[in-house]
């Protein structure tokens, strides 16, 4: 009877191939299949050897290449194979990766498997845009949320919690419901002035920063041309990138 087999839940970093981890280029370049995302980027993918097997299961917003449920069964069955399989996710497979549904389906199947660390988009964008997530006297804290929501439903998120002007606020995958994040966020107390940052690309040589403000966000997204994927912070660390930040900063354009 053959054993099962070992997947590695692999996080690939924000998108420079700089930024994987020793750990991850190990396992990609050691790999008999290779199961990506949409966000892991071309760069990342041209270390990949000729000769492993790519299987593209990349997520868009509202469009899944495959279902979640399809991705699950699939490492169990390459994982059956015998053949060594790495799971190659956009930034750090636990930060809204959906890395710890997938180790919990192959526990469930008798899969061994091992997470892998990546370094998540809000610290590896937020650098290159020269944007610290904490500052003293600016922010003693950060939170990290998802903008997306399960198809049909509402951002069912603790409002007047996420409304602290002392610290970050970090939304993944924001642009989509970037007019609910600035209505709900200013309705529970937050200044419609506080500094907002929007980062499409972060740490790829096409990055774009944008600076703004949370009243100003959504009008601000559409008319500069931000679409998903795209990180926003909200903060008054955002202001930073005027001073940290390497690459051009774009303002707000409002008619």
């Amino acid at each position: 009877m053959k054993e099962n087999g070992f997947v590695h839940l692999v996080g690939a970093g924000p998108g420079d191939p700089e930024l994987l981890t020793l750990k991850a280029l190990r396992l990609i370049q050691q790999a008999d299949v290779l199961v990506y995302d949409r966000l892991v980027s071309a760069g990342i993918l041209d270390l990949v050897p000729p000769s492993t097997e790519r299987i593209f299961v990349g997520k868009a917003s509202g469009q899944h290449s495959l279902p979640q449920e399809s991705i699950n069964a699939l490492l169990v069955t390459l994982a059956q194979s015998g053949r060594r399989v790495v799971r190659l996710k956009g930034g750090d497979p636990y930060i809204f990766g959906r890395g710890s549904e997938e180790a919990l389906h192959l526990l469930a199947h008798g899969i061994g498997f091992e997470a892998v660390p990546g370094i998540t988009s809000a610290a590896g964008c937020g650098a290159s845009a020269g944007i610290p997530l904490t500052h003293r006297g600016l922010a003693h804290g950060v939170r990290f949320v998802t903008g997306h929501c399960r198809a049909g439903d509402d951002l069912d998120l603790n409002w007047p919690s996420l409304a602290d002007p002392d610290t970050t606020l970090v939304i993944y995958m924001g642009a989509t419901n970037a007019e609910v994040f600035s209505r709900e966020l200013i309705a529970a107390g937050l200044s419609g002035d506080t500094p907002t940052a929007a980062i499409s690309n972060g740490t790829l040589p096409n990055q774009r920063t944008m600076l703004t403000t949370l009243a100003e966000l959504p009008e601000a997204l559409a008319l500069n041309g931000f679409k998903p994927p795209t990180l926003i912070i909200v903060g008054k660390v955002a202001n930073l990138a005027r001073q940290l930040g390497a690459a051009p900063v774009e303002t707000k354009v409002l008619a």
